[in-house]
């Protein structure tokens, strides 16, 4: 006898039932449809890289998170991210792209990190960036703002609001200030939303900072108000350190430009505190929050990078992206009850034959239905007749045509209406009328 074993998955990986699952495709296609009207071309890159692509720019808690195994000789990973193979893909095909080269990469992507709740080990990225050839104008950091507030008003994500910044400008600061290590006020900084003001000024005291110095950072860092108002602040400090005039003027650039993009000044904000990717993001960096579920974290983030490929080519080809994870995302919006799925299939129109004398008729009439664009099954299983109208109430179909030999033999169908419960003889013709007519 076969040992019957306990179906289950790995912690760290979601699967979904239909109703969530067509929910999940429905924002993943928003979001596809969205980057393809600003003009993103898709690019689809392969699961497996080898070890020496991935480790070359990977470190640290990256590398450990990686998934790795041998084929014959042959070293190879899972991707952690969608970004590093971007790097391989634009080094490897630049004779053939145009450049600024504008692409999106929706996919799977790699993390053997701690399984816990919220956070997993397979999950969607939804990636755009934008990367120019020697140079990059900082306008299109403007546009993929843009892109983003686009995106969470087409999904009806309701109040939201983008959170950006300008790593010159932080630099500049700690240059300005000669601190020592800048990386180790960096990351105090990025704590600051969650531990508070008082355990990063006592963070910064065990570093060593004079008080002085984290008198002028956490003055800085809490700086708030309109952009245009905190542009005028920073101006005002009177710090003339290279790097960050250069980052003021950059973000000025950026923010003067969203306004041509018709952005909302409620849905954008310049936040000093954001400090993201230390070792990558070179000027604009960007944050997305859900106004009204802050505990979600960042649901959209990315910024620029100077030199996307330098590991792989010596062009200089500096960019700007972000990235939404999809999964994680999705998660935390049915945890916290912001979206439900309300269908179990996509099928709009039942046709069922009341018996086998009129099966085939029911076929042709579902073929009828498809080749006009509309979603349509037969029921094919030879049960009692509530039976096949139960199967339409519980996977939430909205259209049931009912088929005898009466309705055979004079082309007139029964359509019922599962909401109302009203039934109407109609033609072929005029139920794919009523179906089109009231999606």
């Amino acid at each position: 006898m076969t040992k019957i074993m306990k179906p289950s998955i790995l912690p760290g990986f979601m699967e979904l039932l239909p109703a969530d699952q067509i929910l999940f495709n429905q924002m993943m296609d928003t979001i596809r449809d969205v980057y393809e009207k600003h003009g993103f071309n898709p690019i689809d890159t392969p699961v497996i890289e080898k070890e020496e692509i991935l480790l070359a720019k990977a470190g640290g808690e990256t590398e450990k998170q990686l998934y790795r195994f041998e084929k014959g000789d042959n070293k190879l990973a899972l991707r952690f991210d969608l970004t590093v193979p971007l790097a391989r893909y634009v080094a490897q095909y630049y004779p053939d792209l145009n450049f600024p080269f504008r692409r999106y990469q929706m996919s799977k992507v790699f993390r053997g990190e701690k399984a816990q709740r919220g956070r997993f080990r397979e999950f969607y990225q939804c990636d755009i960036d934008i990367i120019g050839n020697e140079e990059l104008s900082v306008i299109n950091d403007a546009e993929i703002l843009s892109v983003i507030y686009n995106i969470f008003k087409t999904l009806k994500l309701s109040a939201f609001t983008i959170r950006i910044n300008n790593r010159k400008i932080l630099y500049g600061l700690l240059e300005e200030l000669q601190v020592q290590d800048p990386a180790v006020v960096l990351r105090c900084i990025d704590k600051i939303e969650k531990v508070g003001e008082e355990s990063v000024i006592s963070e910064l005291q065990r570093e060593k900072i004079s008080p002085e110095k984290i008198s002028r950072v956490i003055e800085f860092v809490k700086q708030k108000g309109s952009p245009d108002s905190v542009i005028t602040y920073l101006k005002g400090m009177g710090i003339t350190n290279e790097t960050f005039v250069k980052g003021i003027e950059e973000l000025a650039e950026v923010v003067e430009y969203i306004k041509y993009f018709e952005v909302p000044e409620e849905n954008y904000t310049i936040d000093l505190t954001i400090v993201r990717g230390l070792d990558y993001y070179t000027g604009t960096i960007y944050e997305t929050m859900l106004n009204d579920y802050q505990a979600i974290g960042s649901v959209c983030s990315g910024g620029r990078y100077e030199n996307l490929a330098g590991y792989y080519t010596d062009k200089k080809l500096p960019g700007v992206g972000v990235s939404i994870g999809l999964t994680r995302l999705f998660y935390q919006l049915k945890e916290g009850n912001i979206v439900n799925g309300d269908t179990s299939t996509l099928t709009r129109v039942l046709v069922v034959p009341m018996d086998k004398s009129t099966t085939g008729y029911s076929i042709g009439t579902t073929r009828k239905l498809r080749e006009a664009g509309i979603v349509a099954e037969t029921y094919l299983e030879d049960v009692k007749f509530k039976k096949k109208l139960n199967y339409a109430n519980k996977q939430g179909i909205p259209y049931v045509v009912i088929i005898g030999t009466d309705e055979m033999n004079s082309g007139m169908l029964s359509l019922k209406d599962m909401m109302t419960g009203q039934q109407t003889p109609l033609s072929i013709e005029e139920i794919i009328k009523v179906v089109k007519e009231n999606r």
